[in-house]
């Protein structure tokens, strides 16, 4: 570790931060600290070997594990900066004010004694025990060779993790204060208030510091009422005077000058908002009630009332409004956050609102003390065709949508919007072959004049909405994306389910309590391998016996799901992309270039996501070659022996064989393992430090070496039609993205075979694939070690490898 760059940069006559000093305690201290320079950023240095490690984060650090920031790491920092706070005066470097905003401790997740060599390899699984900070991070370096300075700060989802929107500016202050000293926009009656926001959340929560309010589906409004006129407004300044004039009426009444803010919705008989009414409203023909909500109070009789604690502004709010017939105090509930949700959901509305009793109001600014639950559902629909967009640089204007129920295709509504205008082009496209000109549905009236284009109803896609309407039509729909493999859409109750192209009779459907965690099962006894009598209870037994060896290889990797959810014999499909997972189950977002989308990976973190992967029919799991941490540099490449139908397995060992005398030449240790089919995989580790590029050059060269050994009986011709009687040298696996059978993966397979791990010595012509089997497995690997984890260890060094195969005779 050096100081050298920290000291070429500072002239410390002029600027009062310390001296380039080491310091050996090595008490593994943090400290995040505020810098504002030319460009606002947050500083992050960790203690190790008696310097502080520092990345600069742009964005502020986020407890977030959905925001995965941008960490640039900067030159070394003594030690005794911990507890820098100053100005550094302009014309030095950094020049501008620097607080500490965070600081306490952080350990290795594993062992610190390895923090340099995990700092060296660019993987950093930290523990922090902060103020703010806490809770396990990942510090992870870029996989471009051209940005090894780039490094993402990643939060996991533990105790202390958020799903809302986090901004370390709002945390400037302790218990949360924007960072401007006063807030951010006084009250005045002459002036249009921006509204105080709320953050999204998921999960409704009990908390006695908290109330909750229902959530009125409508349009937020604020109301200046003065002495001499009344401002009723949208929360983007637009006058509603006249729109709602009975409210604008009724406000004239209040006695008081005040600044109100509330939701104007439209009730049925029932009480419910029907945001539909309220678009359409006119005081003559719409049906329904038109109300306005108030909910807070932000100016009384000449004094701002925005700093003070909500429950107090609420006291003053409802004794303040008098009766009408149109107004209408919006009254809550403490603590009882979980029950006022299930009640608004079960009344149809659109959520609840959470709000700490102690909040401030904070004009125009989005704060995590206000929390708003809705009640969004996402589905998949069947595209029956589209209608014509008024405007000519768009092809279409929306999607028609439908789905089976009770055996029949039925009209559930148009999607509008949520496409960029490169899908839209690249969707109409796609639309082009399903074209008819027979119409899928008599909707005239839900066309509202446009033209419609009808399409064969094949293609599926994916959309959120809000609620079903009572005319079984979706709310709000929003286009999310395109599905592939997936099942016809069935529409039943007013909910989604998805049921197979061919009905099975579901039985001996229960759940499994894996750690604390309800998993849900099905249909055990349907039958998977009708030969060997094995059903799927046994592949659900088989991989909850063997979890602790097969979970090491699968944990924080990408899961190319293999389902054949009807056994061997029945038809299966790969599926990468995931959506409706239980809260549980880990995901990670890979950008595919080919489909110019994220594909949403599902990540096997556990014994409980293996059972609920096995219960959808992944006999077979296939991991990807590397870590979530480092997409582009695999732990191990592999060497696959891969016969042609006219070799004998004796044949595959024999070239394995080979395989062994090139590897020790190169003092390589390489693993075996059955394919669990008819070949045999090589494995060598890598220690995620090559890229796939790299991994795929360097095996290609040991098979090579391997072919030499053996020219009559090996090939590296990779069409099948020209390989002949010869077995495969196959290096192409060490891609990206590419997928092979983990070790310990069942095989959907005669007689439920196992990609088993072998030690060298057992690679003889006594090997067979059929000894390694769903029953035998499990007992051969009672109580022994599993040497193959092996290639998730230090990995090989290729120079000196290369070296030693150049000086070797074979």
């Amino acid at each position: 570790m050096s100081l050298d760059e920290y000291r070429k940069k500072r002239t410390f006559k002029n600027t009062p931060e310390p001296q380039d000093v080491y310091n050996s305690e090595n008490k593994y201290r943090f400290v995040i600290q505020r810098h504002r320079a030319s460009h606002l950023h947050y500083d992050l240095r960790l203690e190790m070997e008696g310097v502080l490690k520092s990345w600069a984060i742009p964005k502020g650090p986020s407890m977030n594990p959905e925001a995965k920031r941008l960490a640039i790491h900067t030159e070394d920092h003594p030690v005794s900066y911990l507890s820098f706070q100053g100005v550094i005066p302009k014309g030095n470097y950094g020049a501008g004010k620097m607080t500490i905003w965070d600081e306490g401790t952080f350990e290795s997740l594993y062992d610190n004694d390895n923090l340099t060599s995990d700092y060296l390899k660019g993987t950093l699984k930290l523990v922090f025990r902060g103020d703010k900070i806490k809770g396990m991070f990942t510090l992870v370096r870029s996989s471009s060779t051209h940005k090894q300075n780039q490094w993402l700060f990643i939060k996991h989802k533990d105790e202390y993790a958020t799903n809302l929107l986090y901004d370390a500016e709002d945390y400037v202050v302790e218990n949360f204060k924007p960072h401007v000293t006063k807030n951010t926009s006084e009250p005045h009656l002459k002036s249009i208030i921006k509204p105080m926001l709320a953050s999204p959340a998921k999960d409704v929560f009990n908390d006695k510091n908290w109330i909750y309010e229902l959530k009125y589906d409508g349009y937020r409004a604020l109301a200046n009422v003065d002495s001499d006129t009344v401002s009723l407004y949208s929360r983007n300044g637009i006058s509603l005077n006249s729109t709602f004039k009975i409210i604008h009426d009724e406000l004239e009444a209040i006695e008081h000058t005040a600044i109100l803010d509330g939701e104007i919705v439209i009730l049925n008989s029932e009480g419910i908002p029907q945001f539909n009414a309220l678009q359409n409203y006119d005081p003559k023909t719409t049906k329904g009630h038109l109300n306005y909500f108030v909910f807070d109070l932000l100016y009384l009789n000449g004094h701002s009332t925005t700093d003070l604690p909500l429950l107090d502004r609420k006291k003053l709010l409802k004794a303040l409004l008098p009766e009408s017939n149109h107004i209408t105090y919006c009254d809550h509930i403490v603590g009882m956050g979980k029950t006022v949700y299930d009640r608004a959901i079960k009344l149809g509305m659109e959520g609840v609102m959470a709000k700490k009793a102690t909040s401030k109001y904070y004009t125009n600014l989005r704060t995590p003390e206000w929390l708003k639950f809705k009640n969004i559902e996402t589905i998949d629909t069947l595209i029956c065709g589209y209608t014509e967009s008024k405007n000519s640089s768009r092809q279409f204007a929306s999607l028609i949508l439908g789905m089976i129920e009770d055996e029949e295709l039925i009209y559930v509504g148009t999607c509008g919007s949520g496409f960029s205008s490169q899908q839209i082009k690249a969707l109409h496209q796609q639309f082009e072959p399903y074209l008819t000109d027979t119409a899928t549905f008599k909707i005239l009236q839900h066309l509202k004049g446009r033209i419609a284009h009808w399409m064969i109803p094949k293609l599926i896609c994916e959309v959120k909405f809000t609620a079903w309407t009572k005319s079984g039509v979706m709310r709000h729909p929003v286009f999310l994306r395109m599905r592939e493999n997936k099942s016809v859409p069935v529409k039943s109750h007013k909910e989604h389910q998805e049921l197979p192209l061919k009905k099975t009779t579901p039985s001996s459907d229960t759940t499994l309590e894996i750690d604390s965690i309800q998993v849900p099962v099905s249909n055990l006894d349907k039958m998977y391998w009708p030969d060997a009598q094995l059903t799927k209870f046994d592949v659900l037994d088989y991989y909850i016996k063997m979890s602790d060896y097969i979970l090491p290889y699968l944990k924080d990797r990408p899961q190319s799901l293999h389902r054949h959810p009807n056994g061997i014999n029945g038809s299966s499909f790969y599926q990468k992309d995931n959506t409706h997972l239980p809260e549980w189950i880990d995901t990670f977002k890979i950008h595919s270039k080919s489909a110019e989308r994220d594909i949403n990976y599902l990540l096997c973190q556990d014994q409980a996501t293996l059972t609920y992967m096995n219960n959808l029919g992944c006999i077979e799991l296939h991991p990807w070659h590397s870590t979530i941490y480092q997409l582009d540099y695999p732990d191990y490449t592999i060497i696959d022996l891969d016969p042609s139908d006219q070799n004998t397995f004796e044949q595959i060992v024999e070239t394995a064989q080979a395989a062994k005398l090139v590897l020790d030449s190169a003092h390589i240790k390489g693993y075996c393992k059955t394919s669990g089919a008819s070949g045999l995989h090589i494995y060598i580790p890598l220690g995620g430090k090559y890229t796939y590029k790299e991994a795929r050059d360097f095996t290609k060269l040991l098979c090579y070496y391997i072919q030499e050994q053996l020219p009559g009986l090996t090939t590296l011709e990779r069409a099948i039609k020209k390989r002949g009687p010869k077995i495969y040298l196959d290096y192409l696996q060490n891609r990206k993205g590419q997928t092979i059978a983990s070790a310990f993966s069942l095989r959907a397979k005669a007689n439920a075979t196992v990609s088993t791990p072998i030690d060298w010595k057992d690679v003889n012509t006594k090997l067979k694939i059929e000894d390694y089997t769903i029953t035998t497995v499990p007992k051969l690997f009672k109580n022994k070690p599993d040497t193959f984890l092996n290639i998730l260890d230090k990995g090989i060094d290729m120079e000196k490898a290369l070296d030693n195969l150049t000086q070797t005779k074979f």
